[in-house]
């Protein structure tokens, strides 16, 4: 029987990152291989001034590179290598191994700012709705993750029907789910509790859930409220629900979504809504 795939987007820089860690870490609990994605010719993880000068010589490096680390990964792992634009070369990953997850490194270096990564997050999520987990290379040093928090915004959502890692992860990990819902007044009362738990419930992320585990926060900026509630309940992973319109927006720059890539000091796994 064939196992799942997670497919980790690497970098041209022969890509021993946390990220590629991370999803190994993950694929051995959740009994899935890995696809090792390197998308050539892409601005982000194939810079072109780079690629044009060394041509020829650093493909073959790169190439060289790309099977010598699947081979030391703890789980089957392939090498794709993809001619094609970013959100071209995922959908054809995604149409071919039907993964459970995608996974992207968000380095924040001088070379690679953070805005690009989560510009290319963003640019994924638009044209192929998959999970992708977004692993900063930096700040977090928690493995395996146990601890997830979903952020809900207290409205409903829909996922698209083979969007399982929420469950996956919770299974495999033993882990627990806290649920956070960020209000603009201090006061919010019991409903707010019922909508936050609500909604989570009704899109079937977390179906047993008790009111122990809704964390409402205070706070007049949604992403902000959602990393201090995160701290508060010490998640090492934070669950986001990325709506359709807030990618699609021309200001997706200033999004929550966003901002949440840019800044959140654990792995972000943002699931992308139908609504």
């Amino acid at each position: 029987m064939t196992t799942p795939a997670i497919v980790v987007l690497t970098d041209f820089f022969a890509v021993s990152n946390r990220a590629l860690s991370y999803a190994a870490g993950l694929a051995v609990p959740l009994q899935s291989h890995l696809v090792l994605l390197h998308v050539r010719h892409d601005g982000l993880l194939s810079p072109e001034e780079y690629a044009d000068r060394h041509a020829e010589r650093n493909a073959r490096q790169t190439q060289q590179a790309l099977y010598a680390l699947a081979e030391g990964q703890p789980v089957p792992t392939q090498v794709e290598i993809s001619e094609a634009f970013l959100p071209d070369a995922v959908a054809e990953a995604v149409r071919h191994h039907q993964p459970q997850l995608l996974v992207l490194g968000r380095p924040g270096t001088a070379t690679t700012p953070v805005e690009v990564v989560t510009s290319a997050a963003l640019d994924v999520l638009r044209h192929v709705p998959f999970p992708l987990l977004i692993v900063p290379t930096v700040g977090w040093d928690t493995f395996p993750p146990r601890r997830l928090a979903l952020a809900v915004d207290g409205d409903s959502f829909s996922l698209y029907d083979n969007q399982h890692i929420v469950s996956d992860l919770l299974q495999a990990l033993q882990g627990t789910l806290d649920v956070i819902h960020v209000v603009d007044q201090h006061d919010p009362g019991a409903e707010a509790y019922h909508r936050a738990m609500h909604t989570a419930q009704q899109s079937g992320v977390a179906t047993a859930l008790t009111p122990e585990h809704v964390r409402i926060v205070y706070h007049p900026k949604p992403a902000e409220g959602i990393l201090q509630g995160a701290a508060e309940v010490k998640a090492d992973l934070l669950v986001v629900v990325a709506r359709r319109h807030s990618l699609l927006s021309s200001l997706f720059h200033r999004s929550v979504t966003a901002q949440l890539i840019s800044e959140s000091p654990v792995p972000v796994l943002l699931l992308p809504a139908l609504d």
